[in-house]
């Protein structure tokens, strides 16, 4: 069996389609204690145990040495009395948030020369193969004064493609072309463009990219996703009127245990609780078509108009705050030409909420699920939800605080924030399996 470091390991996304492709992980690491309960509990429950036959380290990735990673795989049990094998592949997702165009990019987030690290650890193991995980946004990264492992001063201006492979080239690796790769192309039921570095020691046989099993026309969506998860009976027994094999794969576990059997998830949802919103809220949420956008629903309500005649609790605060009787209100939003001020009350100022399609693959699984609203019901999607949206197995659960907000997003990794954060299991399967044929 292949020998596998994971590290910026997260919930365990990697991890799992490591195990799925048939590699051993013998060391893994990440930051947040939050992460470590979630990653150690599913581990045991897959049988890799602390300190028998796998190490996870919390660690800064700028105090973890090569030295101390060996020492820790080489106090193994299963490496007693025996000599230590060859590291086959180390893979990463240095943090990138600084990196991402979803927000506000920041060029001196310290969390940018993440990735600078990860290559000197690499340097320091010398595994065979590397495979580095991030944003698009990761391709266009400008730097300014950047310097090398090795000395080397990079000229202003140097975008971090470059840098990556021209220092993995100076401490002996060749690397292939950096790809975007789209999770929906391998079976994930959703939208997420992510760039792929690939790397091997010079002289061994270089990998390839993985190639598409889906395309566009065959994409899965939310329904072939969840739509066995919806909460109302007479609404999930006509979207979702049997299983899909989707469906089924996550229910029946696709990660297998030390012994080769895949979990099971015993028919428990775990993780499958639902954000408490008022009245006011689920009532605009049900004003949503599918599709449609914040900024989409606002121009509908302005030209074309909306009938809130069945929404109480919209009536009561559009009138409260217009000044208007009820009728007068549920009136002066039925038949459009309504100013932006007034359908910002109907709908508030916000535009990126979206309801989802539930014929197409989702869009891409963040951190904060506040904006989401489920095809069927006037709600957020749960943790279980934007879970099978990352493809992790049902028999997966998400440990520590559902979760959080305000500045302690900064520095807590709640439920919500590992399941967004992670690589979806299935695409980090489809490109290790290319280095699993290689070795």
């Amino acid at each position: 069996m292949p020998y596998a470091i994971d590290l910026f390991c997260g919930a365990g996304g990697c991890s799992e389609g490591l195990i799925q492709a048939g590699f051993d992980i013998l060391f893994s690491s990440d930051i947040s204690d939050m992460v470590e309960k979630t990653y150690r509990n599913r581990h045991e429950q897959l049988g890799l145990i602390q300190g028998k036959n796998t190490w996870f380290e919390r660690s800064d990735i700028r105090d973890l040495t090569g030295e101390r990673i060996k020492e820790c795989i080489s106090g193994l049990e299963i490496f007693k009395g025996k000599t230590v094998p060859e590291i086959d592949l180390m893979i990463g997702g240095p943090s990138c948030q600084g990196f991402s165009r979803a927000g506000r990019r920041d060029k001196s987030d310290p969390r940018n020369m993440l990735f600078g690290e990860y290559v000197r650890v690499i340097n320091e193991v010398k595994p065979k193969y590397i495979v580095l995980e991030n944003v698009e946004g990761f391709v266009d990264m400008q730097f300014m004064g950047y310097k090398g492992i090795t000395g080397i001063e990079y000229p202003d201006g140097s975008v971090t493609p470059f840098i990556l492979q021209s220092e993995l080239n100076e401490i002996g690796y060749d690397t292939l072309k950096p790809r975007i790769l789209n999770a929906a192309d391998y079976g994930v039921p959703q939208r997420r463009n992510r760039i792929i570095f690939m790397g091997y020691r010079k002289g061994l046989t270089p990998p390839e990219y993985p190639e598409p099993i889906l395309h566009e026309e065959s994409y899965l969506s939310l329904t072939d996703a969840i739509g066995d998860l919806i909460s109302v009976s007479n609404i999930k027994k006509k979207v979702c009127p049997e299983l899909t094999q989707y469906q089924l794969d996550s229910i029946n576990g696709r990660t297998p245990d030390i012994n080769g059997k895949p979990i099971h998830s015993d028919n428990i949802i775990h993780n499958n609780e639902y954000s408490k919103i008022s009245d006011i809220v689920k009532e605009r949420f049900s004003l949503f078509y599918e599709g449609e956008t914040g900024t989409s629903i606002k121009k509908r309500v302005m030209e074309i108009g909306i009938d809130i005649s069945k929404k109480p609790a919209l009536i009561k605060l559009c009138s409260e705050t217009l000044g208007l009787s009820d009728e007068e209100t549920i009136k002066h939003y039925k038949h459009g030409a309504v100013s932006k001020e007034d359908a910002e009350i109907l709908l508030t100022k916000k535009n990126v909420r979206q309801r989802w399609r539930s014929d197409q693959p989702s869009a891409t699984v963040v951190t904060i699920a506040d904006d989401y609203i489920s095809p069927w019901e006037s709600r957020t999607l749960s943790v279980r939800e934007m879970a099978r949206l990352q493809s992790f197995d049902d028999s997966f659960e998400f440990l520590g605080k559902r979760t959080t907000g305000g500045l302690k997003r900064r520095v807590e990794v709640p439920q919500y924030t590992q399941v967004g954060n992670a690589v979806p299991p299935l695409l980090a399967k489809a490109v290790v399996n290319e280095i699993k044929k290689v070795l």
